[in-house]
């Protein structure tokens, strides 16, 4: 289940250990190369200039796609649909879905990690009403902010690519639409399963943060071997992430993209930038796209 949590902020390689987040996409028909970057939601804008060769793929692209076109996430109904899907059921709280003694952990692990919990009505009427998953999703990114203080909220590592394309007249396109990527999130697992989840988060803060550490650190050293690695840790208990929860969060995505992906590219020149974890292993987007017939080469300079 963590794992889960932790592929939702990479939010999140090939099968060698090449320590670069850049690949060429080329061949199979296309007149010019696309490009593709992997992302990471926490990370500080100011380390894209450590990534070789993206200036200058940011500028020969004609248009950039992400996961999500990051103007959409303004619009009245999908701010709607955002909320709708964090939300319980009405007349449901979360301390009817908790018992007592788990509201106590709770508690004790938003006091330590927010300085405030659910006993002050104001933190109880703003998330109170959450599912239990929502809850896991927010304290985590707290979790993770924590841990890397450079991350500014308002200027935001993976919309940095569409940002600047807008600035220089670019067009800009996602690979998912708000209500999908919604349900997947917050809507994918049943509120039991959520709840093992959340409860699973309270009672392993020193996991999570040996996670984190890991993760932050391979993703600033460009080894995208070592942030599969550092996601892949595991419990060993109904704590980890099933095949099914990983296959609904990142494989069946990871599949869906390349039907959309060669259009594309086929229409424009294209850097796409996504989660790093979408890329790598045998399932990720870079070992489809070869199977796909494409030559996928790693940027150097």
């Amino acid at each position: 289940m963590k794992k889960i949590l932790i592929f939702a902020m990479l939010a999140l390689v090939s099968f060698t250990s090449q320590a670069q987040l850049l690949y060429k996409i080329s061949g199979n028909g296309l007149k010019e190369p696309s490009y593709i970057v992997g992302t990471y939601h926490l990370a500080k804008v100011s380390f894209v200039d450590s990534i070789p060769g993206i200036r200058r793929v940011m500028n020969e692209c004609q248009q950039t796609y992400c996961e999500l076109r990051m103007q959409d996430m303004f619009i009245p109904d999908s701010l709607a649909i955002i909320q709708k899907a964090q939300l319980l059921p009405e007349g449901t709280t979360l301390d009817k879905i908790l018992s007592a003694e788990e509201m106590t952990r709770l508690n004790a692990y938003m006091k330590d990690l927010l300085g405030a919990d659910m006993t002050n009505p104001m933190v109880a009427e703003q998330l109170g009403k959450f599912t239990p998953g929502a809850i896991s999703v927010q304290l985590l990114l707290v979790h993770y902010m924590k841990k890397d203080k450079g991350f500014d909220v308002n200027n935001q590592f993976d919309t940095y690519f569409q940002k600047q394309a807008i600035a220089q007249g670019k067009d800009i396109g996602g690979l998912e639409t708000i209500a999908f990527q919604a349900k997947v999130l917050y809507q994918g697992k049943t509120l039991e399963r959520q709840k093992e989840g959340l409860m699973c988060q309270v009672d392993n803060a020193d996991f999570i943060d040996k996670m984190t550490e890991a993760v932050i650190q391979a993703f600033y050293a460009q080894n995208l071997d070592a942030m599969k690695a550092a996601a892949d840790m595991k419990m060993h208990n109904g704590c980890d992430a099933t095949p099914e929860e990983e296959a609904q969060l990142i494989y069946d995505r990871n599949a869906d993209w390349l039907t959309k992906m060669p259009a594309i590219m086929k229409q424009k020149a294209t850097l796409f930038a996504v989660g790093a974890l979408h890329l790598v292993g045998e399932k990720g987007v870079l070992n489809l796209l070869r199977q796909a017939g494409y030559t996928v080469e790693g940027v150097t300079e």
